[in-house]
């Protein structure tokens, strides 16, 4: 490794004021030479997606120290989407993605680090750790806190949607309060990202398919010893990387964001996905739009039965094969590129050359490719008068995505949860939440509290759902999300009225309101836009940064 200078010795940052600040947190004459590796360490015991990460990050610096890298820790942030949704809390939500980001790039840039091994389990730190690895470009590796086993009640896994669903049962009295902290006691029963294929799982399921994690790596429970062992094992392929000089955009290509697109309606993935690889493209500079998700959606079919509308929990697929698996699947069937780069040196064909191309038979969590549970991919790209830009719907689990009825509508996702668990919503309404997007909100709150209300309440197959906000991974149901243009900036969502008639038809991908053009131009002209919600701080200078959902809700295009 000597031959591999550092930036810091490079940069010429070798006189003997810098020196002697780093030999107080350990540096010897010899390490001078060797790559400075960042450990961004996202460790927090305010949720238990992330509680368990700092014994990963001490695993890492161990075995990059061993490797002959200099391993130097630093901290980023979390927020619990879990803790925070619907609360006014979950509006800082998505603005952590780009503090995460943020905060890796100022670290590693500002530091001069060679490397970077990132560590995360929430939602947000994934795709922040991701754009940052994508804006920097050093060799880079993302590590996975882990998926939370299930929670156990009666023989019936449990995950957290289980308790949002359950306040819903609870209001329209089917179950007891006895019933309903029966299931909260139960539903997290330790350390890991929420354990249905929910945003956090899907994140690292899709990085673990555009090469940037280990295989098998993205599926592993957060609390067994095949977790340390990976993260281990991480840190010695980064110092290869670091030595071959394999860098994050010699990776996440273009092949690579469709290879991810694909998995992602294979595995029957987060709504959330579809943003978050459209801020990773952006970083990338990679040319990507919220089109190419409703082409690759049209070829894939769903093959996994996971939660949440699926039966089965991240552990259950990590048992039978996980996303080598899937993607071994969709290799043989020409809907991979093989040719791919991954971290660790391989094509993404050589990765997967020991894995099966189907599934045991002896299980029914992975679907043969000729069975699957959908046709096509489940997550598609509604428009019409209503999205222009475009909006997202996930279909996977709803028996007819197909809804024409009134429109019932709300400013806030709190007068909507109040409404329904009210009972003042009935079968067949449509239901807007508006305002909550990324500059109305600001931050694109997750709507699963009122979702899950719906579901908890048998209202999931009858009553419609569009918001200019986002929906958890968790949620399923005739829900329409990432509505855009958002109202805030004049969107046609912003011009509904109560009892306006709206479509939503995911089979001819359309969103429509049915009023006329003659009528919607005099409600355009009498329109004003709200004051902004905050006026200073980090929420304030969100909403003037961030642009669209449909390009990614990205705080950083400041040019169209």
């Amino acid at each position: 490794m000597a031959e591999l200078r550092s930036r810091v010795v490079t940069q010429g940052i070798h006189r003997s004021p810098n020196r002697a600040m780093m030999r107080a947190v350990g540096f010897k004459d010899e390490d001078f030479t060797k790559p400075i590796v960042g450990i961004a360490n996202a460790y927090s015991n305010i949720t238990p997606c992330n509680m368990g990460i700092n014994e990963l990050a001490l695993t890492a610096m161990a075995e990059l120290r061993g490797s002959g890298a200099m391993p130097q820790m630093f901290g980023t942030i979390t927020i619990s989407d879990g803790i925070s949704m619907g609360t006014e809390g979950m509006k800082y939500s998505l603005v952590s993605r780009d503090v995460i980001a943020d905060s890796i790039e100022t670290v590693c840039n500002g530091q001069s680090l060679d490397g970077l091994l990132a560590i995360g389990g929430c939602d947000k730190n994934m795709p922040g750790a991701m754009i940052a690895m994508l804006r920097m470009n050093i060799p880079s590796i993302f590590v996975y806190g882990g998926t939370i086993k299930p929670g156990n009640l009666n023989g019936k896994d449990l995950t957290i949607v289980s308790a949002f669903e359950a306040v819903g049962q609870y209001s329209a009295g089917k179950i007891t309060e006895e019933e309903l902290l029966a299931i909260e006691r139960k539903a997290c029963p330790g350390a890991g990202s929420c354990g249905g294929m929910y945003t956090a799982n899907t994140m690292s399921s899709l990085f673990e398919a555009m090469g940037m994690s280990l295989p098998r790596s993205s599926t592993m429970a957060a609390e067994d010893a095949e977790k340390r062992i990976s993260t281990g094992e991480s840190a010695r392929v980064l110092v290869q990387a670091i030595e071959k000089q394999i860098l994050p955009r010699d990776i996440v290509t273009r092949k690579a964001l469709e290879n991810a697109i694909a998995v992602l309606m294979a595995v029957g993935g987060s709504t959330n996905a579809v943003l978050h690889l459209l801020a990773i493209a952006h970083a990338a500079e990679v040319p990507l739009t919220i089109d190419d998700f409703e082409t690759i959606r049209a070829k894939v079919p769903v093959l996994c039965d996971l939660k949440p509308s699926g039966r089965y929990v991240t552990t259950d697929f990590h048992r039978v094969g996980g996303v080598p698996q899937v993607m071994k699947m969709l290799l043989s069937q020409g809907l991979l590129h093989g040719d791919a780069l991954t971290i660790t040196g391989k094509t993404i064909e050589e990765a997967l050359a020991d894995i099966p191309v189907d599934p045991d038979p002896n299980q029914d969590i992975i679907r043969p490719f000729h069975y699957p549970l959908y046709p096509s991919g489940h997550i598609t790209i509604l428009k019409g008068n209503l999205a222009e830009e475009g909006a997202v719907a996930k279909i996977s689990g709803v028996k007819n995505p197909v809804i024409t009825g009134p429109a019932r509508v709300f400013e806030s996702e709190e007068a909507c949860l109040e409404a329904i668990l009210g009972g003042r919503i009935r079968p067949g309404d449509v239901i807007v939440i508006r305002y909550e997007g990324p500059k109305g909100g600001p931050g694109m709150r997750e709507m699963l509290s009122p979702t899950s209300a719906l579901i908890g309440a048998g209202l999931g197959d009858s009553v419609g759902l569009i918001t200019d906000g986002r929906f958890s991974g968790g949620t399923y149901g005739m829900v329409v999300g990432h509505v855009a243009p958002e109202a805030y900036v004049g969107g046609t969502i912003a011009l509904v009225e109560e009892g306006d008639s709206i479509t939503i038809d995911a089979h001819r991908r359309l969103l429509q309101l049915n009023v006329s053009e003659e009528v919607l131009a005099q409600r355009r002209q009498n329109w004003k836009q709200p004051p902004p919600r905050y006026q200073r701080g980090v929420l304030a200078k969100y909403a003037r940064l961030v642009s669209s959902s449909s390009l990614g809700a990205v705080t950083d295009r400041f040019v169209d």
